[in-house]
Parts: C-alpha cells; sequence; structure tokens
C-alpha cells in the first residue's frame, strides 16, 4: 500500500524530435517560386522570342524543345552550352535543396499541385533506390528526380560530377538531333514567324489551363 506508482511517461520511449526545416529552406523555396514563374513565361512567349530572343528564351527555360529550337535559330554553340548548362543546374540545385530542407513534404507538393502523379513518383522513387548513377544523369532535366537527391541527401560532390555528366550527355545529344534536322527545324521556325500570334495566345491558354487544372487536383487532395 505503501508503494509509490512511477509516472507512465517514463515507461514509454521519448518522442522522436521533430525534423527542423533550415533557414535557408524558405530561400530555396522562393527560388523555386520564381523559376516556376520563368518556365510559365517561356511557355508564353516562346513563339515570339524563338526568333527575336533565343539566349532569353533558354535562360527562361532549358526545357528540350527549347535547346534544339534554339540552336536551330542560330545561337552560337558556346551561348547555347552556358546559358543551358547554368539553367539546367540551377533548377536541379534548387529542388534538390527544397528535398532536403522539407523531406516528404516536398514529394507531397509536387504530387499536389505540380502534374505528378503517385504512381511517378513511385516509380521514381524505386529506380533512384536501385540506379542512382543512372537515374539522375538521365533525367538531369527532372524537377521530382532532383527533390528526391534531396530527400535521399546525396553527397554534394557525388552529386555534382552525375549533373555534370547529365548535363553534357543532354546538351550533347540536342545538339547533334539540330543539326541532323536543321532542315526541318528551320522549316518550323519560318511556319511559325507567319502565325507567331495565334501561338502566343495558344500557349498563354495553355499556360493558363494547365495551372488551374494542378492548382484543382491539388484543393481536391
Amino acid at each position: 500500500m505503501g508503494s509509490t506508482v512511477e509516472p507512465l511517461t517514463e515507461s514509454f520511449p521519448p518522442p522522436r524530435p521533430v525534423a527542423r526545416i533550415p533557414r535557408w529552406g524558405p530561400v530555396a523555396l522562393g527560388a523555386f517560386v520564381v523559376l516556376v514563374i520563368l518556365s510559365n513565361v517561356a511557355t508564353a512567349v516562346w513563339a515570339r522570342w524563338i526568333d527575336t530572343n533565343p539566349e532569353g528564351l533558354l535562360l527562361l527555360s532549358s526545357r528540350n524543345r527549347y535547346l534544339a529550337l534554339v540552336l536551330a535559330a542560330g545561337v552560337p554553340v558556346w551561348a547555347y552550352a552556358l546559358i543551358a548548362t547554368a539553367r539546367i543546374a540551377a533548377a536541379f540545385a534548387v529542388c534538390h535543396l527544397i528535398g532536403r530542407a522539407y523531406h516528404a513534404k516536398a514529394l507531397n507538393w509536387f504530387t499536389r499541385y505540380l502534374g505528378v502523379t503517385p504512381e511517378a513518383l513511385d516509380g521514381y522513387q524505386r529506380g533512384f533506390e536501385k540506379a542512382q548513377w543512372g537515374i539522375i544523369p538521365f533525367f538531369v532535366g527532372s524537377n521530382i528526380v532532383a527533390v528526391i537527391s534531396g530527400v535521399n541527401r546525396t553527397a554534394p560532390v557525388k552529386l555534382a560530377v552525375m549533373l555534370a555528366i547529365g548535363i553534357a550527355a543532354r546538351l550533347t545529344l540536342f545538339w547533334w538531333l539540330a543539326r541532323r534536322f536543321e532542315a526541318p527545324l528551320v522549316e518550323f521556325l519560318g511556319w511559325l514567324q507567319r502565325y507567331q500570334w495565334w501561338a502566343v495566345g495558344l500557349s498563354i491558354l495553355a499556360v493558363v489551363l494547365v495551372n488551374s487544372m494542378n492548382l484543382r487536383r491539388g484543393s481536391q487532395r
């Protein structure tokens, strides 16, 4: 009767500490928002800028179609390599830092608001676990792969080597494609200049529709 009762809380393991978001996390998130805005601007103006300001278009976005078209538009190879390398590396680094800072929350943002399906996310994650050295170079332009590399805390030196390999391979491939299909690409650019305002209007409409669908899909989850 005289024995004391030990507090129940002492018999349980202490709660796991909640991971704190580093101070640079919001900065990386803000940089990502800027990059998304720039990519949307590129989608809206590419039909006009591909002829009047191809270097600026490449700086806004280094998507595959722009990599081929700016070369057909006459961008010097050195400018193509310099601008595209900087743009691709910057996007990958920003998304990698977001993955390091926000972990699973960052992956959830991509599936809710940026059009990445859960099935695609699972596929990327399985591939990353099995063959990181193949996934990162091959998908060097993929934001979600960059986030996954951050969640998995890929070592910076290792990441830099894989990025260098992937970017060099991608730019070389599109340089070759631009030379191999130069005639049809130049013909397409000529057609585009005749109907550029129609193309601009459709591009702006596509930006609005895609972003509206992504936001609506995210609000329903």
